[in-house]
């Protein structure tokens, strides 16, 4: 199992960047098909919150929900709230008790040391759906990429349904950028450009 790094890194990067979003983006379309921006920072923020209580195991209805069940949206101060859950959500994986037993999120029970990856792999990849959506540079530091790479690599069982985590891959060259394999990973498109690119395709 590959070692959680620390969240704080992708999860401030993720703030900086919605925190340059401007209103006049919220409608625009991002790689998540369903989601426009708006939809994508409740998503962000829903998924946030649901993993820093996986975390610190508190166990209850946020956890139980299927996160595609709905499509999340935000309220009129999610510009204070984004932040401050993202910072919590750091936070809350720092404590190696998180780490440690069975934990819960999105109706699944798994490990809370995959719990840890899936939570820095939702920020890696959701960061790049924001940032291109709303075309800013991203960067995510390389152990945050690293880790995000581990989980979403198939394993040998997977192989024959050509099948990773989140479903089938991307094709990429080997020798592209560690940040475009790990979006092809995930089931986007490396090139997509919102309405010059299509709608994109992948994870939610």
């Amino acid at each position: 199992m590959t070692a959680i790094p620390d969240l704080g890194p992708q999860a401030r990067l993720v703030a900086r960047i919605a925190g340059r979003v401007t209103d006049d983006r919220l409608a625009a379309p991002t790689p998540c098909p369903e989601y426009a921006v708006r939809h994508l920072l409740g998503h962000v923020l829903g998924l946030s919150s649901a993993f820093a209580q996986a975390a610190r195991k508190e166990f209850g209805p946020g956890l139980d929900q299927d996160p595609g069940s709905v499509v999340p949206d935000i309220g009129p101060g999610w510009r204070d709230e984004l932040p401050k859950a993202l910072d919590a959500l750091a936070d809350a994986w720092r404590d190696p008790a998180a780490r440690q037993g069975m934990t819960r999120a999105g109706g699944v029970d798994l490990p809370g040391e995959v719990a840890g990856l899936v939570a820095l792999d939702e920020l890696v990849v959701h960061g790049w759906d924001l940032a291109r959506a709303t075309g800013q540079e991203y960067a995510p530091d390389e152990a945050s990429l690293e880790a995000a790479k581990a989980l979403l690599t198939p394993t040998g069982e997977e192989d024959g349904d050509g099948g990773g985590l989140f479903g089938a891959a991307v094709p990429v060259p080997d020798d592209a950028p560690l940040l475009d394999r790990v979006i092809g990973l995930s089931g986007r498109d490396p090139g997509w450009r919102g309405r010059e690119q299509g709608d994109g395709r992948g994870q939610s």
